[in-house]
C-alpha cells in the first residue's frame, strides 16, 4: 500500500479548474516532487494534502485513510514555506521546540530531540539565535529543522528553496537530499525549476492546467518525454516537426525545408504528422566536410553561442530556417573558441537519439 494515494481530485475555484482528476501514489521514503510552471495546480494539490483546502471530488488518503474529516494540525503532516514562517521573538532552539511544546512534551524530551534537530541542519552553535540574525539558507535549516523534529510520517516543502541565490541553492539541495537519506521521511516537494526537480527527486509527476502529463524517475522523464509539452517543459529541446513515413527499409521524419531525417520509433507509432525531441547534447557540430559518423548530417550556419563554463550551447541556423542547438564540452580552460558566428558548419546526431512524439 502507498503512504500517501490522491485518487481522482478536483479543486475548483469559480470558472477555474485548478486541479483536474489527479490520480497519484508516493511510496514511503520517497523524494517526490509535483513539478509544473506557475497555475499549474501544484501548490493547489499541496494545500489539499495538507488540510488547508478542501477538494471538490476524489479523495486523499494517508497510510489508506481518508483524510477528508481530518484538520490539518491532526495530521501527521508538516509543510515547509518558501517564507520560512520563524516566531521572530523566538531563539532558533525555542521555534523548533514548538511543536513538541504543543503536544506537551516533557522539557527533558524536547531538549533532547531539540538538540539532535540541531544536528541534523548543522546549527548546533545556533540555537541562542534570533531568527534576524540568521542567513538565508540557515533561516531554511531552522524551518527544516522544526518541521521535521517530531517525525512526522510526510513532509510537505512549498518551493522552499526559491528565495536562496544560486550557490546557496545548490548547497541546500545536496542538504535536503542528505536529510531525507537520513531520516526516512516521504518528502513531496512543489517547484517550478526543471533542474532542481531531476537533481532531488526519485519521481516526478510533470503537471500542466490542473493535470498530470507524466510521472516518472527524472532520468525517464529527460530521455522518453511522453508528448510536446514535458519534452519542452524538461530541459532544452530541439524539436523538428514533419510526416512520420518509411524509406529505404527504415522510418524517417519529412521536415520541410531541411528533408528526410532517419529515427528510430516504438511498435506500434503510426505515420503522419509527428515531431522529433533532440536535446542538444546529442548533436554533434562539425566542420563543413568533416566526416559525419551519423546518417543524420545537415548544413547550417552558426548564429550565436552562449558559453557556460563547462560547455558551449551553439545556436545553428539550418537550411529551413529553424535554429537548432548543439553543445560542445570545454575541455581547456578559458573560452574554448571551437566555432564563431558566421561559421558554416555541420550539425550531426543518430537515428536512435531523441523522442518522436505525435501528441
Amino acid at each position: 500500500m502507498a503512504l500517501l494515494e490522491i485518487r481522482n481530485v478536483t479543486r475548483r475555484f469559480g470558472p477555474l479548474v485548478a486541479v483536474d482528476d489527479v490520480s497519484l501514489s508516493v511510496e514511503a521514503g520517497e523524494f517526490f516532487t509535483l513539478l509544473g510552471p506557475s497555475g499549474c495546480g501544484k501548490t493547489t494539490l499541496l494545500r489539499m494534502i495538507a488540510g488547508f483546502d478542501l477538494p471538490d471530488s476524489g479523495a486523499l488518503l494517508l497510510d489508506g485513510a481518508d483524510m477528508a474529516d481530518t484538520p490539518p494540525e491532526r495530521r501527521p503532516i508538516h509543510t515547509v514555506f518558501q517564507s520560512y514562517a520563524l516566531f521572530p521573538h523566538m531563539s532558533v532552539a525555542q521555534n523548533i521546540a514548538f511543536p513538541l511544546r504543543m503536544v506537551r512534551l516533557e522539557d527533558e524530551a524536547i531538549a533532547a530531540k531539540v538538540k539532535e534537530a540541531l544536528a541534523l541542519v548543522h546549527l548546533e552553535d545556533k540555537g541562542e539565535r534570533l531568527p534576524h540574525e540568521l542567513s538565508g539558507g540557515q533561516k531554511q535549516r531552522v524551518a527544516l529543522a522544526r518541521s521535521l523534529v517530531n517525525r512526522p510520517r510526510l513532509l510537505l516543502l512549498d518551493e522552499p528553496l526559491g528565495a536562496l541565490d544560486a550557490k546557496l541553492r545548490e548547497e541546500m539541495q545536496i542538504e535536503l537530499i542528505e536529510m531525507q537519506r537520513d531520516v526516512g521521511i516521504t518528502f513531496v516537494f512543489v517547484t517550478h525549476s526543471q533542474s532542481e526537480a531531476l537533481a532531488l527527486s526519485t519521481r516526478i509527476a510533470v503537471m500542466n492546467r490542473g493535470r498530470v502529463e507524466q510521472m516518472d524517475e527524472p532520468s525517464k522523464l529527460y530521455g522518453f518525454p511522453r508528448n510536446r509539452f514535458v519534452a519542452d517543459f524538461i530541459g532544452k529541446i530541439n524539436m523538428l516537426e514533419g510526416e512520420l513515413a518509411g524509406a529505404g527499409g527504415g522510418t524517417v521524419l519529412r521536415v520541410p525545408g531541411l528533408g528526410e531525417v532517419a529515427v528510430q520509433v516504438e511498435a506500434g507509432q503510426r505515420a503522419g504528422a509527428a515531431a522529433l525531441a533532440l536535446r542538444p547534447e546529442h548533436v554533434s557540430i562539425l566542420a563543413p566536410g568533416a566526416p559525419a559518423s551519423h546518417p543524420n548530417a545537415f548544413a547550417g550556419k552558426v548564429q550565436d553561442f552562449l558559453y557556460i563554463g563547462e560547455v558551449t550551447t551553439y545556436i545553428v541556423g539550418l537550411p529551413n530556417g529553424q535554429r537548432m542547438q548543439a553543445l560542445l564540452p570545454n575541455s581547456a580552460p578559458g573560452r574554448a573558441k571551437f566555432f564563431e558566428v558566421g561559421d558554416a558548419v555541420q550539425v550531426a546526431w543518430p537515428a536512435a537519439a531523441g523522442v518522436v512524439l505525435t501528441q
